[in-house]
């Protein structure tokens, strides 16, 4: 029996790409996935050192404080300093994550009432939509479209959309688009959030996944961000860490809060051995991204030059770890994605699931080992070109 909050959310985009790729599996075709952005490099050996020492303390084996420890909290703030040039105090403006899905699904039940609303950017991280369902308040659509490089129009909201809401998320450097933003932006964000009375939470998960010279910023280099805004952050996508589970949230001290109080009553914290290796990620040597980076950057390289020679009209993302292609012919994308599947055995993501604004897109993952992902492309230059 499921409750009508569910039957709303329906279906995790990627749960149902995973049964619909062990299903052909099971059938015996070599199936492989573009679909999910889950890295396959490995963590750098100074953080997975970390993650031993730690779980051979039995100190690390009780729970952990529940806003993280004092050293983790410390550690973000060094980092975020250096990287943003923003300070935080690590008692009120920082708060351990177990990763920055699980902040974002539980800060709607923080800061919303039942029948408040949420702007939504469309296409969008599924995640904002479900966790507002599931806090019982209303997801309002933000359409992003290429005209004005997947960012939202302010100015397009509903009026009665803006009375209503509470949350405005936004997510840049962008997933599912590989859109980015700059500081201009972040401060019209900004000035619009305190004008509306609306927390601003800004999904950073990819900051450091960037390339060709660009340095995505933060939303908290805005003057005055601290006080509509709260940023999230992942070791993620940054160190190769997407099973381990952990991230952090900084900004607004009351909305860092009442995150914390919901944390309190539904989780006992992350492993302090896994915050012990994010300290060393976070404080550690900074130059282990740049192999990562160069390894995304070609096969983001590879990967655009096939698809433009099948005739495929696709943009170069600055950003993330995402392909972001129009279908062919303004194609609905499940149609074009079950066609890709079927023709070639690769799987991509239709851009619907995203958002109603994503159709007519789809999204292909950079996180594919090499060999694997020159397959795809072989075989989708096969079958397009």
């Amino acid at each position: 029996m499921q409750s009508q909050r569910l039957q709303r959310v329906g279906a995790y985009l990627f749960a149902d790409l995973d049964r619909k790729q062990e299903a052909l599996l099971a059938k015996g075709i070599d199936v492989i996935s573009l679909g999910t952005g889950d890295p396959d490099l490995p963590t750098p050996e100074h953080i997975v050192r970390a993650l031993e020492d730690g779980a051979r303390d039995p100190r690390t084996h009780r729970y952990p404080p529940y806003s993280g420890t004092g050293e983790f909290r410390k550690a973000a703030v060094q980092w975020f300093t250096r990287r943003f040039g923003v300070t935080l105090d690590p008692e009120r403006e920082v708060l351990a994550l177990i990763g920055s899905k699980e902040g974002l699904a539980h800060l709607p039940w923080a800061t919303m009432n039942p029948g408040d609303a949420a702007l939504i950017p469309d296409p969008g991280y599924p995640v904002y939509r479900s966790a507002t369902i599931m806090a019982e308040g209303e997801p309002i659509a933000m359409p992003l479209s290429a005209a004005r490089g997947f960012l939202p129009d302010f100015d397009a909201i509903p009026a009665d959309a803006l009375r209503r809401a509470r949350l405005l998320f936004l997510n840049y450097p962008n997933n599912p688009t590989g859109a980015t933003a700059d500081l201009d932006f972040f401060a019209r964000a900004v000035a619009f959030a305190r004008r509306h009375s609306l927390l601003l939470v800004h999904d950073n998960a990819y900051s450091e996944i960037a390339f060709d010279g660009y340095r995505p910023p933060s939303v908290l280099q805005v003057d005055g961000a601290k006080e509509v805004a709260i940023e999230l952050h992942s070791l993620s996508k940054s160190f190769n860490m997407t099973g381990w589970r952990v991230g952090f949230a900084v900004g607004n001290a009351e909305a860092v809060g009442a995150l914390g109080t919901v944390k309190t009553n539904v989780d006992s914290g992350v492993f302090k051995a896994v915050q012990q290796a994010a300290i060393a990620a976070l404080t550690g040597p900074q130059d282990v991204l740049a192999p990562t980076l160069a390894t995304y950057r070609a096969r983001r390289d590879r990967t655009v030059a096939v698809l433009r020679a099948v005739g495929w009209q696709v943009p170069t993302p600055k950003a993330t770890l995402y392909i972001w292609v129009p279908t062919p012919n303004g194609q609905a994308s499940v149609e074009f994605a079950a066609d890709v599947l079927e023709r070639t055995g690769v799987v991509i993501t239709p851009g619907i699931g995203y958002g109603a604004s994503g159709d007519g897109y789809v999204r292909l993952s950079l996180t594919t080992p090499d060999a694997r992902l020159d397959e795809a492309l072989a075989r989708i230059r096969r079958a397009y070109g």
